[in-house]
């Protein structure tokens, strides 16, 4: 990742970030390399799950898991406090996200988060140009569908979870969700 990657992906964890606390079990879709739990500190437990992870990276009460949620997720003792979806969105298929959104809101206690930054469909040409100047790396920037923001509520809330709070940041590009789970 080049920094401009590694800015972006600060500002997305920095929205997260008041929303967690030291006694959640935490599960972050799209982790990459951990770089959430690295950032947040304290929490119970951490579960990041990406198809490029690295499980040998781990840390106390940390693990990192190589595969896509939820087919590859390990079984789990108990619920999640919280679920991330960092700029994951954007990459599951529209015919995926009810079934996608089931198993978030599955894997989630009751009165669980679950946060998620995605960005409007327009962010996707401006990676192109920032990606083409070699600014950013564009991390699979190609396997985005445009996917329609606008559809994140009405996703989730038929997945049994409700919306607390929508803001936009990065410029009005970028949108934050959080909703609890009934």
């Amino acid at each position: 990742m080049k920094p401009l990657d590694y800015f972006l992906q600060n500002w997305r964890i920095a929205m997260v970030r008041p929303h967690l606390g030291p006694t959640d079990r935490i599960l972050d879709i799209g982790a990459f390399d951990g770089a959430l739990a690295r950032q947040v500190g304290e929490f119970r437990a951490y579960v990041g799950i990406d198809p490029e992870a690295d499980p040998a990276q781990f840390a106390p009460r940390m693990q990192l898991v190589r595969g896509r949620f939820p087919q590859d997720l390990p079984p789990q003792d108990e619920p999640f406090d919280a679920i991330t979806l960092l700029a994951v969105l954007e990459h599951i298929p529209d015919a995926k996200l009810d079934a996608f959104a089931r198993a978030c809101a599955a894997a989630l206690r009751p009165g669980g988060k679950l946060l998620i930054t995605v960005p409007h469909p327009f962010v996707d040409r401006i990676l192109d140009v920032l990606t083409a100047l070699r600014l950013l790396d564009g991390m699979e920037t190609d396997a985005h569908h445009g996917f329609d923001v606008t559809r994140t509520c009405e996703i989730f809330e038929r997945a049994g979870l409700e919306l607390a709070l929508h803001r936009r940041f990065q410029l009005g590009l970028n949108n934050f969700f959080a909703f609890r789970k009934r």
